[in-house]
């Protein structure tokens, strides 16, 4: 009888034979004949009995009527997959589907061994982990970090070689961690490449790939249609590109110019520096001044036009202009305060969920699909995509911002249409928030003052290093970090009861890169969640302290970093729970802008909204796990556990008279800011 955590041996060095043992050598999946390959099939016998010998532990498959896997016909096991590629995506729709329809987890097992040595290894992973979360029976399997799984989408590949010598000449107890150094793919000579530690952060680009995972744009609707999903897409990455930009004013750099128009040529390049294992191809690059082509690719069918692009995003404009989309059926759907941004989400990804595909098309795919072939957009030098086609890379390239920076503006358009909250929806009677500060963990230091600085740390690439050592192979690379500190804000509950409240706290930038201040009306576009908690308010003063481990946006780097393999598993109930499908989440070194060394100044914002307002009914368990990064993730098989509009209160436009943030605090006795500084230390700390 198969357990559902044997179904993780398929996931482990995804281009290697399946009969090739597993977990450091220590596991073995035993195939029928008929399931070997036409490679392997007539030395089959002898293949599996030569690397079985130290097996602990021997994973039996059955028999099983083989699937018809004609849908994914012209996709090489070792070619490039995309879930931009509308075909690609038809594909994985139909393996997810293949997946869940399967009785029982032995006969999944079997199913999904059997596809695994003749499907793309990119798209039966990306299926199986789908499948597997959304399924009863397997919902609680931990899938594995993507970067140990395919450290080519995330990492130099100069570091391969180096750590296939080091595996396979040092035992494992005596090797050497291998550094992957940082700014490896510009000179200092190019400005953007002060934003290289953001957009080739490996938690960042993970995280970027986990939410496309738990929420797919495609496939059988049970698993698409997840509550607010529309609405979360535009939520997550808006705040994407309020971060970056916070984090470009940091670095004196501008804010993203949005990519508005298609015909002018592309003044940035990159060079991505990066090999796909599956087949050895590097990932294109990018010239300066490169025009976007309309794409004719025999490939994989991708055709569309820049006039396409243009074209959809005009009639979206429309739409949003006249307050109404249409369904193919000619109906109006309104776009109001309830829905509205909802269904924009939809139709602008455009997710199987959107009402008129055939009206307002796919935009934000085909744009990932046209910048990512504009250097080969018609297949004549046979060149694979570059990293603006995968999820798992398309954060890296300055472009992608530039591109979810248009894509931001539609929604923004949108709900700047939105009448100005009142003051009812604004305020919370018997509610004061008297202060908001923060304070770093360690003692005697001073308040509002938060310290940034480098972080080496290390990650296993075993089980992505197919047809190398056995055991753990160590990388270590630099990302930013922050002190560990505390929210602690004050709250007076006047109204003599026992009540609870929502306390949301965010953060903005003071001034732009060239140190000049920043309207509210700008200033409202760059607040970003730093936290939400429902919160307990007894009569009287209350203070609530909030760690920074405790954000609702982020996860910590223990599950961004999750291995993979038996010896990585807990075996404690409670250390079990917190190891489950938890993967989805920003990264919680990512949760503070860098600042600078002489500090930059930030605008921090506290306010208790009205509970009853606020709250959504279902039955949720506060001690479950995953529940932690609730604000860009939403809850597992649950609505959004905020009933108010993402964003709130600083998504819609305010009058006129509101000028800076007192403006809109001073008003609302629930709402208190804080003037905090941000100072970057230039040192490099090993993780201990």
């Amino acid at each position: 009888m198969s357990d559902a955590n044997d179904l993780l041996a398929l996931l482990q060095r995804p281009l290697e034979p399946t009969f090739l043992p597993k977990d450091d050598g220590k596991t073995v999946i035993d195939l029928p004949d008929e399931f070997l390959t036409d490679r392997y099939r007539p030395i089959g016998a002898e293949l599996q009995s030569r690397f079985s010998s130290d097996a602990e532990q021997r994973i039996p498959v059955r028999q099983v009527t083989t699937p018809d896997l004609s849908f994914a016909n012209g996709i090489e096991r070792r070619g490039a997959f995309s879930l931009f590629i509308p075909k690609h995506r038809e594909a994985a729709t139909a393996l997810i589907n293949l997946f869940l329809q399967q009785p029982d987890v032995p006969t999944l097992m079997s199913v999904a061994t059997y596809c695994r040595d003749r499907l793309n290894a990119v798209l039966f992973q990306y299926s199986l982990a789908v499948a597997v979360q959304h399924r009863e029976d397997t919902k609680n399997v931990n899938i594995p970090s993507i970067v140990s799984l395919f450290p080519d989408q995330f990492v130099d590949p100069t570091v391969f070689p180096k750590l296939r010598e080091e595996g396979s000449v040092v035992q494992q107890e005596n090797r050497m961690v291998i550094d992957i150094k940082p700014n490896y793919t510009a000179s200092d000579r190019e400005d953007e490449q002060r934003m290289a530690y953001f957009r080739e952060d490996i938690g960042v680009n993970m995280h970027h790939w986990h939410w496309h995972l738990v929420y797919p744009g495609d496939g059988p609707d049970e698993i698409v249609r997840k509550d607010r999903r529309g609405e979360l897409f535009y939520y997550m990455h808006s705040q994407l590109i309020g971060r970056y930009n916070i984090d470009r004013f940091c670095a004196r750099l501008k804010k993203v110019r949005h990519l508005t128009n298609l015909r002018e040529p592309v003044p940035e390049a990159y060079f991505p520096k990066m090999i796909r294992s599956s087949n050895n191809r590097s990932y294109p690059a990018r010239a300066a001044n490169s025009t976007l082509q309309d794409i004719d690719r025999v490939d994989n069918n991708t055709v569309v036009a820049v006039g396409d692009l243009e074209r959809w995003r005009d009639r979206i404009h429309e739409a949003i202009d006249q307050g109404f989309v249409l369904d193919t059926a000619g109906n109006r759907i309104p776009l109001d305060e309830q829905r509205g941004i909802d269904l924009l989400g939809d139709i602008v990804e455009a997710s199987s969920l959107t009402p008129n595909r055939d009206l307002y098309g796919s935009l934000h795919n085909m744009g990932h699909n046209v910048i990512s072939y504009i250097h080969d957009p018609d297949y004549r030098y046979l060149e694979d995509y570059g990293v603006m086609g995968d999820v798992t890379t398309a954060m890296r390239d300055p472009i992608f911002y530039r591109w979810h920076g248009m894509i931001d503006a539609l929604f923004r358009r949108h709900k700047e249409r939105l009448t100005p909250y009142s003051a009812q929806q604004l305020g919370n009677p018997g509610v004061t928030v008297s202060s908001v500060g923060v304070q770093l963990s360690r003692p005697n230091t001073p308040a509002n003052v938060l310290l940034t600085f480098w972080q080496r740390s290390q990650v296993d690439l075993a089980a992505g290093l197919d047809f190398g050592p056995q055991g753990n192979v160590f990388a270590s690379f630099t990302h930013l970090q922050h002190a560990p500190f505390s929210f602690r804000v004050e709250v007076n509950n006047e109204s003599g009861a026992t009540r609870q409240g929502t306390l949301r706290i965010w953060l903005a930038p003071k001034v732009d890169e060239r140190g000049t201040a920043l309207s509210f009306r700008e200033q409202r576009l760059y607040f970003i969640e730093m936290d939400s908690s429902t919160v307990t308010l007894n009569p009287g003063m209350n203070t609530i302290v909030r760690r920074s481990d405790q954000s609702s946006v982020t996860i910590p780097y223990e599950r961004t970093f999750r291995a993979i393999g038996t010896k990585s598993t807990p075996t404690q109930t409670d250390q079990l729970a917190q190891f489950r499908f938890c993967g989805c989440g920003w990264p919680q070194h990512m949760l503070v802008p860098k600042g600078s060394p002489e500090g930059v100044q930030f605008d921090l914002f506290a306010m208790v909204s009205d509970y009853a307002e606020d709250s959504v009914t279902q039955d949720v368990d506060a001690n479950a796990p995953c529940n932690d990064s609730h604000s860009f993730c939403g809850l597992r098989d649950k609505k959004y556990p905020d009933r108010r509009a993402m964003g709130y209160p600083f998504d819609r436009r305010t009058a006129d008279t509101v000028r800076t943030l007192d403006d809109f605090v001073t008003p609302n006795a629930n709402m208190k800011s804080a003037t905090i500084q941000v100072k970057f230390n230039n040192t490099v700390i090993a993780r201990t």
